[in-house]
């Protein structure tokens, strides 16, 4: 980030949401067992992380927590590790929370934390009330627009009168529940929670045509409650689970891998257009969100879709160098390449090159994966079994990204079942020579070389793309 956007971020920060703009306390006194740890995780972004831990709290005792300015206003979980007697095992239960501006004082009992009676917060909490309140008259409202919808949907006869009926008798309560929305979003205006309210919005659907035309009219519609210039969306998970489902509907158009990309990368592109409008922090969390999506589908068109919106000094994207290096990867590292070069060592003490590894199949993989990540593990574990049956095809090179005291012992573990396999663990990880050679930004990520000529032949995603590509290069 430049001087210039440096200083035009601060603005927004500080301009953004002044009344969250100071620390909160938080005391928590744990009754009902023995002891509990408490742990805050944060729910802003895209994904749940670990923000602060707090030692085991004894039964009685109270456990001061302290938000600083930077996390405010915010949603959190709270998780409470808790041993009911003495030599019990810990047992994990969790709250989710908001915090505004207002200092909190919450009673847990770790055993029933979503129990109003066991769990609850000082008399005249305003955040968290606010949300219970909210949720409970919003579950009404949209159980009966349910109702309506499902007829709708299913109803053999749209023509008929009665069809009419309950199409308009739809749309003058779906306006109405959007009106409420409006209002009590304004009402609230000054509480943290409120400003998510315009996510429940329902959009217009064109009922009366096929359902492909329906899922087209929704996304067409989808963007027309939204207040992109509202910077306090990006501090919960709601924004995320919005996006969601917004990608969700061109995935269910999608037939082929190829459409899917296609789609996916129209998403994008429209959802960019639309947050660019709004608050410069939401316009470059948008462009966060689709670099993570296209990172995980490996989706080159997106990544090519995003590269405009870096050179513009109003998107305050986190993750502008990860773009920046995928790109540059995507020229470097492609089919027809000569895959990097990189040292192999054996337990012997032998050090051989990848290049001139002199084995008798005729392609070797290179495969890029961490042993406690859940996508790698999916795919090793189907991996595994079809290398077992064409290994006289392919020697497979398992490049391990692992770093932490816990992933190190994991990846020992799981590369004793590997048989035959070539492993080594990289030297720092997603940062490692090898990683920074192939442009490897997650994991798994597979490359397919052939072993003569050491070219890129493919980058299959899964065992069926690796399977095609050995059989035509086979014909």
């Amino acid at each position: 980030m430049n001087y210039r956007n440096f200083i035009l971020f601060v603005f927004l920060i500080g301009f953004a949401s002044p009344l969250f703009a100071q620390k909160v306390n938080m005391k928590i006194h744990i009754n009902g067992v023995y002891e509990s740890k408490i742990t805050v995780l944060s729910l802003a972004g895209p994904g749940i992380k670990t923000l602060k831990e707090y030692p085991a709290i004894k039964n009685g005792n109270t456990a001061v927590l302290e938000f600083e300015e930077d996390l405010l206003p915010g949603a959190f979980v709270l998780r409470f590790d808790y041993k009911e007697t003495e030599k019990s095992n810990p047992y994990p239960s969790e709250k989710r929370i908001f915090i505004g501006s207002q200092a909190l004082e919450l009673w847990v009992n770790p055993l029933h934390t979503n129990n109003p009676d066991s769990t609850y917060f000082q008399k005249g909490e305003m955040e968290n009330a606010l949300f219970v309140e909210f949720s409970q008259e919003n579950n009404k409202k949209r159980e009966n627009l349910g109702g309506l919808q499902n007829f709708l949907a299913t109803y053999d006869q749209p023509n008929s009168m009665m069809y009419t009926n309950g199409l308009e008798e739809y749309e003058n309560r779906r306006k109405e529940y959007n009106q409420w929305l409006a209002t009590e979003a304004n009402k609230h205006k000054d509480k943290f929670v409120s400003h998510f309210f315009v996510l429940q919005y329902i959009t217009y659907v064109d009922w009366k045509a096929k359902e492909e035309e329906r899922v087209k009219s929704v996304i067409d519609n989808y963007f027309e409650g939204m207040d992109f210039k509202d910077p306090l969306l990006i501090k919960t998970s709601e924004l995320n689970e919005w996006v969601n489902n917004y990608v969700n509907l061109y995935g269910t158009l999608a037939t082929t891998i190829e459409l899917r990309d296609s789609l996916f990368t129209l998403a994008g592109q429209r959802a960019i257009e639309q947050a660019k409008k709004g608050d410069p922090l939401l316009y470059g969390w948008m462009v966060d969100y689709f670099y993570n999506g296209y990172e995980s589908f490996n989706i080159q068109s997106g990544f090519k879709m995003l590269q405009p919106y870096l050179d513009d000094p109003r998107c305050l994207t986190k993750r502008r160098q990860a773009i920046e290096t995928r790109l540059e990867g995507m020229q470097s590292i492609v089919i027809g390449s000569i895959a990097p070069d990189f040292d192999i060592d054996y337990i012997t003490g032998r050090t051989v090159q990848f290049h001139h590894y002199e084995g008798k199949a005729p392609y070797k993989l290179v495969l890029f994966w961490s042993a406690e990540c859940g996508h790698c593990i999916e795919l090793v574990d189907k991996l595994y079994p079809w290398y077992r049956v064409n290994k006289e095809k392919i020697d497979v090179f398992a490049l391990s990204l692992d770093q932490t005291e816990s992933e190190i012992p994991a990846w020992e573990k799981a590369r004793a079942n590997l048989l035959d396999w070539t492993h080594k663990l990289t030297d720092g990880g997603v940062n490692s020579p090898e990683a920074n050679a192939y442009y490897i930004l997650s994991t798994p990520v597979m490359i397919l070389v052939d072993a003569q000529t050491n070219e890129i032949v493919a980058f299959p995603e899964n065992i069926d793309h690796l399977n095609d590509a050995i059989n035509i290069k086979n014909e």
